[in-house]
């Protein structure tokens, strides 16, 4: 039997664009953890069947606290998705990671403090694997395909993802470069563990935006440098999605079989 393929794109700051869809259309999504963050477009990149949510909403009006992530990949899940691949801003820890490049990483590190990061809070606890947290296989076919279409790219690297909405001070920046963090953003935690608990493989395209305040003969990052850089290097990962999401394969994955004896509890 063939396993039907669905591309659940999460798109960050300046990555939910429904051009990049063929035959886009709305749908407007509730789930029983609450409304996702947009209504949802739906539509195909060479014949795949993709849905693509805002994680911040259509007009970024939604801070990284406030992202309702249950109800972000619940509807993802509801609409069938077997793959997410989630488009991130993120600021650079590593002089080697330039602004603009693209990092796909296979490690994170939890430093936020308000956000739920499980579906299963009462009757039932599960106790997800997180050893590898990222989707191996997933992030291995977007490094391969940056680099038959040239595109600057890290295949791996450690993201610290902060509660925000602020940026870190310098006494942080410096200590999530001695944690072996690599790049930070505010999203991705607890995004992927969510993915996990559903079922779901998942991976990222960070994209460095800016140098982290570590570098202290650069002036603080502001808003707009972050925005320009950004704007910049959209066409890029458009142009990433659109080679890899046809390459995409139904395997059976160790990110779709931890679920299964994860829960304890409940009848």
């Amino acid at each position: 039997m063939v396993k039907i393929i669905k591309i659940g794109i999460i798109g960050g700051s300046g990555l939910d664009d429904p051009r990049i869809l063929k035959g886009a259309q709305e749908l407007y999504a509730t789930t029983k953890f609450g409304n996702p963050s947009s209504g949802l477009t739906i539509g195909k990149i060479n014949d795949i069947d993709v849905v693509i949510l805002a994680r911040h909403g259509k007009r970024h009006t939604i801070i990284p606290s406030n992202v309702n992530y249950k109800a972000n990949i619940w509807a993802l899940k509801e609409q069938g998705c077997t793959h997410i691949i989630a488009t991130t801003a993120c600021g650079s820890l590593r002089e080697e990671i330039k602004p603009g490049h693209l990092i796909f990483c296979d490690q994170f590190i939890d430093r936020t403090t308000k956000r739920a990061s499980t579906f299963y809070e009462s009757d039932k606890v599960c106790h997800i694997p997180m050893a590898e947290p990222f989707c191996k296989r997933l992030r291995n076919l977007l490094s391969e395909t940056a680099s038959e279409i040239n595109l600057e790219h890290h295949k791996k690297g450690t993201v610290i993802t902060i509660e925000g909405p602020r940026f870190s001070t310098r006494a942080e920046s410096h200590m999530f470069r001695q944690w072996d963090a690599d790049v930070i953003n505010m999203s991705t935690v607890p995004e992927v563990v969510l993915a996990r608990e559903a079922g779901i493989c998942y991976a990222i395209v960070a994209m460095s935006t800016d140098y982290d305040c570590f570098l202290e003969n650069r002036q603080e990052v502001t808003i707009e440098e972050v925005l320009k850089v950004m704007k910049q290097n959209a066409d890029n990962v458009k142009k990433l999605l659109s080679w890899v999401i046809p390459k995409i394969n139904y395997l059976d994955c160790k990110c779709k079989e931890d679920i299964k004896t994860a829960v304890i509890g409940g009848n």
